[in-house]
């Protein structure tokens, strides 16, 4: 498991982690786990990413957890430091939700968010 520093850049919830599985298994790639990242975009600046993962990109974080494998952008490990992934479902929708303790501010319809890079000297104390 690798980690920035000696942290896990994210943690899964159990539902998050049954649901990353159930997309790899039922992927028609050879998938080995799921990338998540950022990119700008959006009203309030950034959105999250998610792609398949045939193979680890150099400086890919990998997080295995809960049996589900995740691989961090290396571009979005400061933006994501701390981050626990969720999956809910409602009656009006289902998908991953993310408590990121580095948004500082997300849109109203919650499809972006503004993000600042993690403090990292908080994290050593």
């Amino acid at each position: 498991m690798a980690s920035a520093g000696k942290f896990q850049v994210m943690t899964l919830t159990e539902a998050a982690a049954e649901r990353v599985k159930e997309l790899v298994e039922n992927s028609d790639k050879n998938a080995i786990g799921l990338r998540v990242g950022i990119k700008k975009g959006g009203c309030a600046g950034m959105e999250y990413t998610m792609d398949m993962v045939e193979e680890a990109k150099p400086g890919d974080d990998v997080i295995d957890d809960k049996g589900a494998k995740l691989f961090v952008d290396p571009s979005a490990v400061l933006f994501l430091l701390g981050t626990q992934m969720d999956f809910e479902v409602t009656k009006f929708r289902s998908g991953f939700v993310f408590r990121n303790p580095n948004e500082v501010s997300a849109c109203g319809c919650g499809e972006s968010v503004s993000l600042q890079e993690a403090d990292l000297s908080a994290l050593s104390r």
